[in-house]
């Protein structure tokens, strides 16, 4: 399934506007902080379908009996643009296992690229929920290569794609290679560009959270 958290106006619509503004974008530390809201919201969203158990839970005046989330996610996240949401997403995921993705467009002359992956580490994934952050769904090529690693690495039960802003055509990509992945977003883009930016998108959301690279 794909959730756009931006189809009915909540604050979410509002944070997203703040990071597409490219006055309010200047600010790194409220654009970083607002991917970190936009995760926190998609994580409480998200655990309203996740499995849950009664647990007795002592209090100062007796017992309660509670509702507990039954199975702690992996929360995945593709350095370094992922890692302001990623936080928002352990904010409230705040038991989970973690897992870090080095994963980048390798440019080349003639304009094309392809995706580099050249660090992984994570815990074990078999029948685990596997949460993956990354700001921007563009073409969909480096979340693609992503889940077929780490499918390499274990067997998970889930796996959830978490974005600020999503492409329809990195959408369809994910759909078509991976038809059992979920994606939940702040909003959809319908355009890319021949370099696969997102338009009207906002930008380079790794450069914005935390300053350019030098690229090669």
């Amino acid at each position: 399934m794909v959730i756009n958290l931006s189809a009915e106006h909540s604050l979410m619509s509002n944070w997203v506007a703040e990071l597409r503004h490219t006055e309010i974008q200047l600010d790194r530390m409220r654009f970083r902080r607002n991917l970190e809201r936009i995760g926190e919201v998609i994580a409480y969203e998200m655990s309203k379908h996740m499995e849950w158990e009664e647990k007795e839970v002592p209090t100062p005046l007796g017992v309660s009996v509670c509702k507990m989330l039954k199975h702690q996610p992996v929360l995945a996240t593709i350095l370094r643009a992922g890692v302001p949401l990623h936080q928002g997403l352990l904010n409230y995921f705040d038991k989970a296992d973690n897992a870090f993705i080095s994963a980048y467009r390798k440019h080349h002359r003639d304009g094309s690229f392809e995706i580099n992956i050249e660090y992984v580490s994570c815990p074990d994934l078999n029948e685990r929920i596997v949460i993956i952050s990354d700001p921007m769904l563009a073409t969909g090529a480096s979340l693609v290569k992503t889940i077929q690693f780490l499918k390499a690495e274990g067997n998970p039960r889930e796996i959830h794609i978490v974005s600020a802003i999503a492409c329809t055509i990195g959408i369809e990509l994910v759909k078509r290679e991976e038809p059992g992945v979920n994606i939940w977003c702040g909003a959809i883009d319908d355009e890319l560009t021949a370099k696969g930016y997102i338009v009207p998108g906002l930008g380079d959301a790794g450069d914005l959270a935390f300053g350019p690279k030098m690229q090669s």
